[in-house]
């Protein structure tokens, strides 16, 4: 991958940005200060876009007519579904470039999920912002996440994991994808799918295995719809032991009986809760570097992200 950072799609009011309705923000500061070192955040508020103001009339998802409009919370007259819809796909032209995109939640133009629906004045937690929906409708295998779904660690790790996975793949592209490049990108991968569902490593390996240069274009589209929808699935601790012990197996004619017996214990503890991922990771890191094994060097499953975030210290 280039060097450059990363470009994620960001509600503005969580950079500090004061646009929201109250003239106020909703500063992020492990957003700013923690990603904004690897990410540059590319700032949009489509509420302020529409030309609504700051400060405004707070507005809210109302069920009219069977379907799901965007009114406001004092004047239903003020509907500016089809505004914020507009405002998404406008905005294509630079969404197309980013690998990630952080909403805020609860907003009924932002909200990825759980947003505040009202049918007959009684809310529901069943609504999506009329933004979000129409943007990750635009870019189905976008990661997107929400920055109060970032406060749990498996979450949060997840999210960033499919950043980086996205960005390699966007990174691919740029070279051209061919047959070679995408078989090459699934063994560099292959790992952290089956960490995430083991089914889905097999289903993809089915859809390369009849890749040509005739129909690359065509199934590449298909891997990477699969492999965004798989990666959306946390990956689960007993998957996780199973990955590891996956790995472990490369080294059995390398290891002396107590290097053995030290990782197999690691291993375990890690499946019974008792050490964070890391540190069997860590172990795994330490033996390849003494007897490097090309397959286990260029798989990206022991640093899905840079160290520096630490995300796995935490799962």
């Amino acid at each position: 991958m280039s060097n450059k950072k990363i470009q994620i799609g960001i509600s503005s009011c969580l950079l500090g940005h004061e646009v929201r309705y109250d003239g106020g923000h909703k500063r992020h500061s492990y957003i700013e200060s923690t990603l904004g070192q690897h990410f540059e955040f590319i700032p949009f508020c489509p509420e302020v876009d529409i030309g609504m103001g700051i400060p405004r009339a707070p507005i809210r998802l109302e069920w009219i007519d069977e379907q799901i409009h965007c009114v406001g919370v004092k004047d239903p007259r003020q509907d500016v579904t089809e505004r914020l819809k507009k405002s998404a796909d406008k905005q294509q032209y630079w969404q197309q470039d980013i690998c990630g995109y952080i909403l805020k939640k609860d907003s009924p133009s932002c909200g990825m999920e759980r947003v505040k629906l009202y049918k007959n004045n009684m809310p529901e937690r069943t609504g999506q912002g009329i933004y979000a929906a129409r943007m990750m409708q635009n870019f189905p295998n976008l990661p997107v996440e929400e920055e109060g779904r970032l406060g749990d660690a498996r979450l949060r790790e997840n999210f960033i994991k499919r950043v980086y996975v996205y960005a390699r793949w966007k990174d691919m592209q740029t070279g051209g994808i061919n047959p070679k490049a995408l078989t090459d990108f699934h063994a560099q991968h292959k790992l952290i799918i089956m960490s995430h569902n083991q089914n889905d490593v097999r289903k993809l390996g089915r859809l390369l295995a009849d890749l040509n240069q005739d129909n690359v274009e065509m199934i590449a589209e298909q891997y990477l719809g699969q492999l965004m929808d798989s990666l959306k699935i946390i990956a689960t601790r007993g998957n996780h032991v199973n990955v590891l012990q996956h790995i472990q197996g490369y080294l059995k004619k390398e290891l002396d009986s107590d290097d053995k017996l030290e990782l197999s214990e690691t291993i375990e503890r890690y499946s019974k809760g008792e050490l964070p991922l890391i540190v069997p990771v860590t172990l795994l890191k330490h033996h390849f570097r003494k007897s490097p094994d090309p397959y286990i060097n260029n798989s990206f499953y022991m640093t899905p992200h840079p160290r520096e975030l630490s995300l796995l210290n935490s799962i």
